[in-house]
């Protein structure tokens, strides 16, 4: 996509949504093209458009308000944190509203092709664009990291790295070695859209031998499995329990730090997805 300095004007004639590839071996279950005229929000029967968030000593205030999220008219949707003449930044965040659970014997695979906007990395000190899963039980009262979490991308501060991570059991310590979770990373480009996506593997009936793996453009460069966590009731919060798709971009916070003096918004700090999508074997 391209970066615009201004809200891009509603057009005449939509872009029809591009439908995520084939996957050999898996079908398609459910999708997102991010269809629709610029400028309006995401379709709110299938997302929820959150405002309401105070975590992690995050500095941003979500909104609804199509300067931070909107449709960008071309088969996608763009997540821009905007810092306001008073130093107030803001930005977007969206969760859907169905949640997602593995079936056995089965694989699921979450994806989202996303592009990371172009701003020089010396500009995105406290910026976190991230892709993840939340476990459902979170809606219905389990606290955090006991929900279970797989953060499929997250970059921080405009830097070269993606990273992949798991969040589960006690908050401190625990099998995913909270609180930082259980992470690998990948050189990542910065240019150009980029496909993330885990795939849980439940195709053993022996949850030691069941995975978890993160990719990045169909290779994959991270792998937990039942037994590394050695926890089989807490593997189950990560691979046999339902989850939501967030898709969002945090300001500042515990990892990335404060956004600086230096940090810009706009169009060249988003993030903006063309796709994301559920497949399974």
């Amino acid at each position: 996509m391209r970066f615009q300095t201004t809200l891009l004007p509603l057009l005449p004639g939509l872009v029809a949504a591009i439908r995520p590839p084939n996957v050999n071996g898996m079908e398609l279950k459910w999708f997102d093209g991010f269809e629709g005229p610029a400028g309006s929000s995401p379709n709110t029967d299938v997302w929820n458009i959150m405002d309401a968030i105070n975590t992690n000593n995050e500095v941003q205030a979500y909104t609804h308000s199509n300067e931070n999220l909107q449709i960008s008219g071309g088969g996608t949707v763009q997540f821009v944190p905007r810092k306001s003449s008073t130093g107030q930044w803001t930005s977007g965040r969206i969760e859907t509203k169905q949640s997602w659970t593995p079936k056995p014997g089965k694989v699921m695979m979450v994806s989202a092709n996303i592009l990371v906007g172009g701003n020089p990395a010396g500009t995105k000190q406290g910026l976190w664009p991230a892709f993840w899963l939340l476990g459902d039980a979170v809606r219905h009262g389990t606290e955090w990291p006991r929900c279970g979490e797989i953060d499929i991308f997250e970059q921080v501060n405009g830097l070269a790295t993606g990273h992949g991570t798991l969040h589960c059991g006690d908050a401190q310590g625990g099998p995913c070695q909270e609180t930082t979770g259980r992470s690998g990373t990948v050189p990542m480009p910065l240019d150009g859209f980029h496909t993330w996506s885990v795939k849980i593997d439940l195709t053993s009936g022996d949850w030691r031998a069941q995975t978890i793996s993160f990719q990045l453009d169909g290779a994959t460069f991270y792998t937990v499995r039942g037994a590394d966590l050695n926890d089989g009731p807490v593997w189950s919060t990560l691979a046999h329990s339902p989850m939501y798709m967030i898709l969002n971009v945090a300001v500042g916070g515990d990892w990335p730090g404060p956004p600086n003096d230096a940090t810009l918004g706009d169009y060249g700090a988003m993030m903006e997805v063309q796709w994301a999508a559920v497949y399974s074997s």
